[in-house]
């Protein structure tokens, strides 16, 4: 019996950890392909700590990566480099949703998700002029449809003012 329990609890723990390593996969890659690191950010632990206990739209929590002066590497601005660094790093548990790029702007958003069950897990990258953000989060599967299902509501109960679609 507790064999069993053992082995049901490390392949429920299996799933997460292969999500936090999806993670720490993309933030490695970005920093060694570009020879840049993350900047360290005050207080991240205590933010991680209130989504987790107050879970706000459905997140139970998020590991968060910014990264500055990315234009100083003579590869970064390309989009065919950053759609192959993307394709090599976004394997694993983690499956490619959305990839998005603007020719107007230079920017570029690629969106991976893991299993769908109760909860997943979500990483989000973009990659703007001279930065890039990487952030996972775990969320509730309901609130995240009602979410998709009704964007008003979304934008309104997360402030937005001048909404897209008001326009």
């Amino acid at each position: 019996m507790r064999a069993r329990l053992l082995a049901v609890l490390l392949a429920a723990s299996a799933g997460a950890w292969a999500a936090d390593r999806a993670f720490d996969q993309v933030v490695k890659g970005i920093e060694a392909h570009y020879g840049t690191s993350r900047m360290h950010i005050p207080l991240m632990g205590l933010a991680n700590f209130f989504v987790k206990v107050g879970q706000p739209g459905g997140a139970s929590g998020f590991r968060l990566a910014v990264f500055q002066n990315l234009d100083s590497s003579a590869q970064y601005g390309d989009r065919a480099d950053l759609d192959r660094l993307m394709d090599r790093l976004g394997t694993g548990s983690l499956h490619p949703l959305i990839r998005v790029r603007s020719r107007r702007d230079g920017e570029s958003t690629y969106i991976f998700t893991g299993e769908a069950g109760k909860s997943t897990t979500m990483l989000i990258a973009t990659f703007q002029r001279r930065e890039a953000t990487v952030i996972e989060v775990k969320v509730n599967m309901d609130t995240l449809m009602q979410t998709i299902a009704n964007p008003e509501t979304a934008g309104k109960s997360f402030g937005v003012k001048d909404p897209w679609w008001d326009r």
